[in-house]
């Protein structure tokens, strides 16, 4: 039997705690453990575990390569924090790092929580991890550099700034999990599918992006399909995926 979503959850949770970092990182280890225990559904680790056990993959080699992810995640949410993007003071009920800690050990922490996710990615012996994850930081990056500048359009704005990480989550755990890459198409219709839900869900609990462009009616319209396209995508694999039907049934669940 597939491990559960709460079982996977341990399973990274503990994985983090315990995560030793590089001794030359020095007081930055206290902004960085800030960061990475704030919280949070840990939901694209998740989907990596789901996705490699998926494909006959152990969660626990597959972990590395879910620690990857979410420590991109994390990097990324301490940048977006800082006064020069989203000046929030608060992330999860709690100081963002940049305001427990200072603008500069925020902006170094980030840094570090960037690479220390690429040395995580590279312990497999095969790059395809750590190319995944990078492809999708730059998309990150520049779907950030989109929003400051606006006027673009929505649905490629959310497939860089949140798709593309979402992608490289389910991605990542069929690449750790050896899935050979000629079976990788379907899968990577099934990653895009659950970005623009999870995306969609959010704007939706935010009042935000799709909900101003096309109001909470129509947001939920384009959940519902985004929904029903994952399913269709999940049913049509010759895989095991009920821990991931599970997690999409969860995301639709929160918009209602």
């Amino acid at each position: 039997m597939p491990r559960t979503p709460d079982e996977l959850r341990g399973l990274v949770e503990d994985y983090v705690a315990e995560l030793a970092l590089q001794p030359e990182l020095g007081s930055l280890e206290a902004p960085i453990r800030h960061a990475l225990s704030g919280g949070g559904k840990r939901v694209r680790p998740v989907l990596c575990l789901a996705a490699g056990e998926a494909v006959g993959g152990e969660p626990t080699h597959v972990l590395p390569a879910a620690a990857a992810v979410e420590l991109v995640h994390s990097f990324s949410l301490v940048h977006d924090d800082l006064p020069a993007l989203d000046n929030d003071t608060e992330r999860r009920g709690r100081p963002s790092v940049w305001a427990a800690y200072g603008e500069a050990s925020a902006i170094l922490a980030g840094d570090a929580l960037l690479s220390e996710a690429f040395r995580l990615a590279l312990v497999y012996d095969m790059t395809a991890v750590a190319r995944e994850l990078m492809e999708a930081t730059l998309a990150m990056i520049g779907g950030q550099q989109q929003d400051l500048e606006g006027g673009h359009d929505l649905a490629q704005l959310h497939r860089l700034k949140t798709g593309a990480l979402f992608n490289a989550s389910i991605m990542c755990g069929v690449w750790a999990a050896g899935l050979p890459v000629e079976e990788h198409t379907p899968w990577r219709a099934f990653a895009g599918e659950l970005g623009l839900l999870f995306q969609v869900v959010d704007d939706i609990l935010d009042g935000d992006g799709y909900v101003l462009e096309v109001g909470a009616d129509g947001a939920r319209h384009l959940a519902d399909e985004a929904a029903v396209r994952a399913q269709t995508r999940l049913d049509a694999l010759e895989a095991d995926t009920s821990v991931l039907a599970e997690i999409v049934s969860g995301l639709v669940a929160r918009t209602s």
